[in-house]
């Protein structure tokens, strides 16, 4: 009887612990596993130029049809033997890389100020149907911020570069 006893004692001293094993099983390990997750939506990032030819002049117009801040920069190209000169007016700064920069952050919906891009040394007697063409090429960037918050132009990191030309 005696050793029927111990045997039942042994076997409840063994559930016990079975029972309690999970408990102290958590408290010894550090796995843990979360699910669930967020779906991220890109912002849109467009731009749109305008450009009109008067008088040897190309006035350049870029917008903000997209949803995030931009900065903006743009350049003009001819045939070598016409001297482009920029006529920046309000809003534009010469960078001396051979762009001119939008001194402002561009928000979504607004516009730059012309950028006057004009042709110095046009033929006097263009021959009939002889074209000049000055392609304007511009670069957006999204506005980025510091450490401190300050807004910065990273040009390495280049969303939209586009090429259009008008005859």
């Amino acid at each position: 009887m005696k050793k029927k006893s111990l045997i039942f004692a042994g076997i409840a001293i063994i559930l016990i612990l079975a029972a309690n094993l999970p408990l102290a099983w958590g408290y010894f390990s550090t796995y843990t596993e979360a699910k669930g997750g967020i779906r991220l939506q890109p912002r849109k990032v467009d731009t749109e130029i305008k450009e009109d030819v008067l008088d040897w002049t190309k006035h350049v117009i870029i917008s903000n049809t997209g949803d995030e801040s931009l900065y903006i920069r743009a350049r003009a190209f001819a045939g070598s033997e016409y001297k482009l000169t920029y006529i920046t007016g309000d809003g534009w700064t010469d960078g001396k890389d051979g762009y001119y920069y939008y001194n402002g952050i561009l928000g979504p919906g607004q516009e730059t100020p012309e950028l006057l891009v004009k042709i110095e040394n046009p033929p006097k007697d263009p021959i009939d149907g002889q074209e000049f063409n000055v392609v304007v090429v511009y670069e957006s960037t999204p506005v980025r911020y510091d450490d401190n918050g300050k807004p910065y132009a990273d040009w390495n990191r280049k969303l939209k570069a586009r090429e259009r030309s008008a005859e």
